[in-house]
């Protein structure tokens, strides 16, 4: 991320909502993104995905310019690169557990994709929900078919955001070992947006956003 800022424009003026954010991340690093509500924590990880223009700035995604691509190759790239992980979890609901897990195999032209995903949601402790829809999966285990689209295709950059929000505390935590546990086999770069300080913790780095800025490590 080199000086990226965001800002739009409406009938009241123009926002700010991300100011000159700067830093690099390393492989395998994780990386906690923390901040109060409207802060800009889910904005910043649009742009480090692609999906969100900054207004000025530089986003270099192994070393390619994402804005120097139009809109379907930075789609492209995403797909070679990038996991996502949402605290809605974001499952197709005409799909079953094995079917949502298979899509982006079979979107990368993966022949082995029912292989692969039967395999991938085994190891996230689903292998007998497989013929099962979301809306009749309880909400950790739909967290689990997320993570399992999410690391099936061995991402180089796992993006979360608030992928706990949705679930008890309980539920949450043994989402969150599962999902670092994956991360560590992988050796992904994960970047977590999260409110929550415990999870933030357990990453290797914070960086803490205020009004649109980074706060200072040393004040954060």
């Amino acid at each position: 991320m080199e000086h990226v800022s965001k800002a739009v424009t409406d009938s009241s003026g123009r926002l700010d909502i991300l100011r000159d954010i700067a830093f690099e991340l390393a492989e395998r690093e994780t990386v906690a993104i923390v901040g109060a509500s409207g802060s800009g924590k889910s904005t910043l990880l649009s742009i480090i995905a692609g999906l969100d223009l900054p207004t000025h700035g530089t986003v270099r995604l192994a070393g390619q310019d994402l804005f120097a691509l139009d809109e379907d190759e930075r789609a492209a790239l995403r797909a070679k690169k990038v996991g996502f992980v949402f605290q809605s979890f974001q499952l197709l609901g005409n799909l079953n557990a094995l079917e949502n897990v298979m899509l982006p195999l079979e979107l990368a032209g993966r022949k082995d994709a029912r292989a692969a995903a039967s395999e991938m949601l085994a190891r996230v402790g689903l292998s007998e929900r497989l013929k099962h829809y979301p809306k009749v999966l309880s909400g950790g285990e739909q967290q689990r078919v997320a993570l399992a689209r999410a690391f099936v295709l061995q991402p180089a950059l796992l993006l979360a955001d608030e992928p706990t929000g949705s679930l008890d505390f309980a539920t949450g935590e043994k989402i969150m070992e599962l999902m670092f546990a994956l991360n560590r086999e992988q050796g992904t770069t994960l970047v977590l947006v999260t409110h929550d300080q415990a999870i933030a913790a357990r990453c290797e780095r914070r960086i803490t956003i205020e009004a649109g800025r980074m706060v200072p490590a040393a004040e954060s």
